[in-house]
């Protein structure tokens, strides 16, 4: 793979994992302010939810690769 199509695949993936653990704790904090409206609650949460989901989906990604190690210590193309 050319690092440009490596540098593709990154950005449609949004961000990163880490990236998202740190987004995910913004809108844990937003959300626990007393001053926050109701929409604005509403809009924080789906946003959140769609953090999860990308969060999970690396995850996923990630165990799928960790279980296809091969014998030797390789990964092996899945």
């Amino acid at each position: 793979m050319k690092p440009e199509e490596l540098k593709d695949e990154k950005q449609e993936a949004g961000p990163s994992l880490e990236e998202a653990f740190i987004l995910l704790d913004d809108i844990t904090r937003t959300l626990e302010d007393e001053e926050i409206t109701l929409e604005d609650s509403f809009q924080a949460y789906k946003k959140g939810m769609d953090l999860l989901k990308i969060c999970n989906d690396k995850i996923d990604k990630v165990e799928k690769k960790v279980m296809m190690l091969n014998e030797e210590g390789g990964l092996d193309e899945f």
